[in-house]
């Protein structure tokens, strides 16, 4: 990485990140246990590219009471759903976007229908880029930090972090009431199978509209690379974990050997007329793809190139992920020709 690449991201990103994670953790959590889950589960609005629950809006506090101080130290440009209808929000206020030392991308809740039923764990997500203006995508994180949102049964929660080209390292804690205890180190460690035999692996579907479709795309694949069963035995097992931060925490850990959300080529072919209206993974749903590729994780878009989509709260984003080159160097010559042939590309 060059000092200009670098050029606008504080030296103490990652670290600062992880303050104001733990400060969210604590606070949503806070809220979980004094709220019922109806009142976690009630929709307030419908702003930045997505469904704003009740527990959505303690993140947002906390996150832009965060942002505040950390303007203190330089202005930046803030990206997250629900700061404001755009996505966009200047700190410190009223200062001018071209003087933005970089760009914060944040999903304060990854994952807030599960969590909000208080089903499974959702994700703090955040990724900060050198302020290329709105050229910034993806591809110019050079810090990314996620920490889980436990259910309130839970007595631990992990935290992933890294800085390009320094790979990627983590941390479990206690959840001793609202107090953090560190109680021990993540070693990131994606799977090293060669096949998906006996594995997890899916292509995402969480809802209606399109499930048919990737159903069908989804058995065409596993019946290429691995054939019919025998004897009845499942040779693949699937895992709708509907959070993208999650469907990445669980390759980055070695659960997952396969992963592909292909929503935005998906809709518009079995939606028509309304597919693109329909919910599809955002950037800040992925702003912490450099963890899991620092981890080994190869993610791509669905055209097999490296993965990158503009900062904002409203771009679609189709992405594919294998745990090991091994997995990509089988899949993807297979996946590929498959949405060719389902007209998908």
């Amino acid at each position: 990485m060059s000092p200009h690449e670098d050029a606008g991201i504080p030296v103490d990103a990652v670290p600062a990140l992880r303050e104001l994670h733990r400060r969210m953790l604590a606070g949503i959590r806070r809220q979980m246990l004094h709220s019922t889950m109806a009142e976690s589960a009630a929709v307030t609005e419908v702003k930045g590219g997505d469904v704003i629950y009740q527990i959505d809006q303690k993140g947002e506090e906390i996150l832009v009471e965060f942002c505040d101080e950390w303007a203190k130290e330089a202005p930046f440009l803030l990206i997250a759903e629900g700061v404001t209808e755009s996505g966009e929000r200047m700190f410190p206020a009223g200062a001018d976007p071209a003087t933005a030392r970089f760009r914060l991308i944040v999903d304060p809740i990854d994952g807030t229908r599960g969590l909000m039923y208080n089903k499974r764990s959702a994700w703090i997500l955040s990724g900060v880029a050198a302020n290329r203006g709105p050229e910034t995508g993806l591809r110019d994180i050079r810090r990314a930090v996620m920490t889980e949102l436990p259910t309130t049964r839970a007595a631990y929660a992990d935290q992933l972090w890294a800085a390009e080209g320094q790979g990627a390292a983590g941390v479990t804690y206690r959840l001793n009431g609202m107090e953090l205890e560190e109680a021990g180190a993540v070693t990131p460690q994606p799977s090293q199978a060669t096949d998906l035999r006996h594995g997890f692996a899916q292509i995402a579907k969480f809802f209606p509209g399109g499930k048919e479709l990737t159903a069908r795309l989804e058995e065409a694949l596993f019946l290429a690379l691995m054939g019919p069963p025998e004897a009845g035995i499942p040779q693949v097992f699937d895992d709708e974990y509907i959070s993208s931060g999650g469907q990445l925490y669980e390759m980055i850990i070695g659960h997952d050997r396969f992963c592909a959300d292909l929503r935005p080529l998906i809709l518009p072919k079995a939606c028509p007329g309304e597919g693109t209206l329909r919910l599809s993974c955002h950037p800040y749903d992925l702003c912490t793809e450099l963890i899991a590729r620092e981890a080994g994780v190869i993610v791509t878009g669905a055209d097999g190139a490296r993965l990158d989509a503009p900062l904002s709260v409203h771009h679609n984003v189709a992405w594919i992920a294998y745990a090991n080159e091994g997995l990509r160097r089988e899949i993807e010559p297979v996946l590929q020709r498959l949405l060719r042939e389902f007209s998908l590309v």
